[in-house]
């Protein structure tokens, strides 16, 4: 070693030791020294005291964590963790020395690890794959250059969940809650593959401000407050979904206060589980307050605690505990609200706050509660009980406008996964209806009818005014803006794209959906490093995301990086996506046979669900019979995916066949 102080110790259980190699070898490809003891020195005393040594003088200890190490009493990596955890007692709290890496799912309540572990934030890199993002991270406290590389695997976010696989295909789109733009990118991919069949090289790298990066640290306002999740006290912790439910009321209430800046729920939520400072928090998210507390709930009583903390000195401002009746659920929210707003000082006097009482059935309010946390899981299974939660809720009040924008909103997405179009179509538009006529100034209501509007009805001058007037009333609605700026680009407004991402980015900057936008403009626009850059951001936020790991690989074809591509497509969570990535990735790899069999594979096996991607894929290797046949397909699926259409180099090449111009009449995208 050449210097102590520049160098990081690994320390692993036996059993985990072929992760732990990976792990090393990407730091040190990096040029970052490890200390690994396969490499170094084995058995004896010598070997004791050479661990002891190094561990006293590494910049970094790195603690390899998992199942295995969890299950194991013993061992000589829990001294090592003994004698890091001591060194650490000894090291300014604002210094990083201890730097947990989980390689498997096992949750930190179950790891058994030091405490000092457990006060900083963990990575997972499953099974030792290490990304970029994580070289990056150890080269940046090292106070070494960030290396570059795009021979690694994608970026693992940091204490991201998986989800758990489904019975059905992933949704048709990219997006959590939204089914529209991943196909603006999944056509734009052919982008890349036109440009590599004609042998043209793509234009140089260029930077363009607000894109990257997406999650630079935002500069604090004093009236700036984040709502983390309430804790769910209650006996049989059953109750998160009604906890979830406040503090997403109380996002929403707040976020209409003028001059107060109040992140998004995508990114509040973020940390939910995570053992993760108040500073922490608040400086990501760029807020100078966060408001938090806990729900505990027994039959029609209720006990609602919160308390506003200033981050940087850790002050209560203030505090309260509300013990009430489950039916003064919605007072409680407004006394909440109105308190922080009184607590910051903000030119608004409580009074003036807006009062909400959406329902007077609190058993129909449960059940709306209960169908936006499942709406937000991502499963067909979730949707439709999302979907069934929302018709049992609007049963019992039929005057309650949200749950009709929610019954509509779930249907719309619900249809990605599949289903009858004409009933699905008639559901969705009857709900969207209905909460309009109920509260015509409800943003979520024309959110919900301008994606019947657009997703269903392909009406997008329709579906855009709607879409504008959500903003209107709700400027602070994210989802509202995601879907307007995914509209906008399949349109060919890029500008707008860009600018409704970026007010995007700036409510929820944790937001996924928020950043594969971003990305989206960047790459319709040519910007193919701005594009990855975001595309990268969004895989650090949710690494499981469908859509996420196609849409940098994409971005990594249109550099040229074939190679680095076919790597990243392969980390693809979606097998039908995957093999359309890996489709495209291998033929302008010049490997032709395995392209044939990543769309052999698509054709077989997602006929239903991505019949939009074979049509274009055939539109590339020249074979327009085959590929207006799938065209024709998709269109009788009413495929999202064809609302990108226009912007696909692919489709291009059919310029000229009358059957072109035909389909776009039929898309209303003439």
């Amino acid at each position: 070693m050449t210097g102590p102080s520049k160098a990081v110790f690994l320390s692993y259980a036996s059993q985990d030791a072929a992760a732990a190699q990976r792990l090393c070898d990407a730091l040190r490809a990096a040029g970052i020294e490890v200390w690994f003891d396969q490499s170094h020195l084995r058995g004896g005393d010598a070997w004791d005291q050479k661990i002891r040594r190094e561990i006293r003088d590494c910049a970094l200890f790195i603690p390899v964590i998992s199942a295995n190490t969890a299950a194991r009493p013993e061992g000589y990596f829990r001294l090592e963790w003994s004698l890091a955890e001591v060194r650490s007692q000894m090291i300014a709290r604002n210094k990083a020395f201890i730097v947990p890496v989980c390689i498997d799912r096992t949750p930190e309540s179950g790891a058994d690890v030091p405490e000092a572990f457990q006060r900083v934030q963990w990575t997972r890199l499953p099974d030792g794959d290490t990304s970029p993002a994580f070289v990056a991270q150890i080269a940046a406290l090292l106070g070494e250059p960030a290396p570059v590389s795009f021979a690694t695997t994608e970026p693992v976010a940091p204490r991201a969940v998986a989800h758990a696989p489904t019975a059905k295909p992933a949704p048709r789109a990219r997006f959590t809650f939204i089914v529209l733009v991943a196909v603006v990118v999944v056509s734009l991919a052919y982008v890349a593959l036109d440009r590599f069949q004609s042998s043209v090289r793509t234009a140089p790298e260029q930077h363009v401000a607000g894109v990257a990066p997406a999650l630079a640290t935002p500069a604090i306002l004093e009236k700036s407050v984040a709502v983390l999740p309430f804790i769910d006290m209650s006996e049989k912790k059953d109750q998160e979904y009604f906890s979830d439910g406040l503090s997403e009321e109380l996002i929403g209430l707040l976020s209409k206060v003028p001059d107060l800046k109040v992140p998004g729920r995508t990114s509040s939520f973020y940390f939910k589980g995570k053992r993760t400072t108040i500073a922490e928090i608040a400086k990501t998210l760029g807020v100078a307050h966060v408001l938090e507390g806990s729900v505990r709930r027994s039959g029609n009583t209720l006990r609602v605690t919160a308390q506003l903390v200033r981050a940087d000195n850790g002050y209560d401002m203030w505090s309260e505990t509300y013990d009430r009746k489950l039916d003064d659920i919605f007072k409680v929210q407004d006394e909440i609200s109105a308190a922080v707003v009184k607590a910051l000082k903000i030119a608004l006097l409580a009074d003036t706050m807006p009062k909400t009482k959406p329902t007077a059935n609190r058993e129909a309010y449960a059940l709306f509660l209960l169908s936006r946390s499942f709406h937000y899981r991502e499963t067909y299974a979730d949707v439709q009980k999302a979907i069934d939660y929302a018709e049992q809720a609007v049963k019992l009040d039929p005057s309650f406008a949200p749950a009709w924008a929610a019954l509509g909103d779930s249907l719309v997405y619900g249809f990605s996964y599949g289903g009858s179009y004409a009933q699905i179509r008639a559901r969705a538009y009857s709900a969207a209806k209905m909460a309009l006529s109920l509260d015509p100034r409800l943003s979520d209501a024309h959110v919900a009818m301008g994606r019947v509007l657009g997703e269903l009805d392909w009406d997008w001058r329709a579906a855009d005014t709607q879409l504008r007037t959500a903003i209107a009333l709700e400027p602070t609605n994210v989802l509202a803006l995601a879907i307007a700026s995914g509209y906008a680009l399949a349109q060919g407004r890029r500008d707008e794209a860009l600018r409704l991402a970026q007010k995007a980015i700036e409510i929820d900057p944790l937001s996924r959906d928020a950043l594969g936008n971003l990305g989206d403009a960047a790459y319709a626009d040519g910007r193919y490093a701005d594009a990855e850059t975001a595309y990268r951001e969004a895989i650090d936020v949710n690494t499981a995301g469908s859509g996420s790991h196609l849409s940098l690989g994409i971005a990594l074809l249109a550099q040229g990086q074939p190679v680095a591509a076919l790597e990243v497509m392969q980390k693809e969570t979606d097998e039908g996506f995957r093999e359309y990535g890996l489709a495209l990735a291998y033929q302008a790899a010049g490997r032709r046979a395995d392209a044939d069999q990543a769309l052999a594979v698509l054709e077989s096996r997602y006929p239903g669900s991505h019949a939009e991607q074979i049509a274009s894929l055939y539109a590339c290797r020249r074979e327009p019979d085959k590929s207006f046949a799938w065209f024709d397909r998709a269109y009788q699926q009413r495929d999202i995916a064809l609302v990108s259409i226009k912007n696909d180099p692919c489709f291009k090449m059919l310029q000229g066949d009358r059957r072109s111009e035909a389909l776009l009449k039929k898309l209303n995208l003439s």
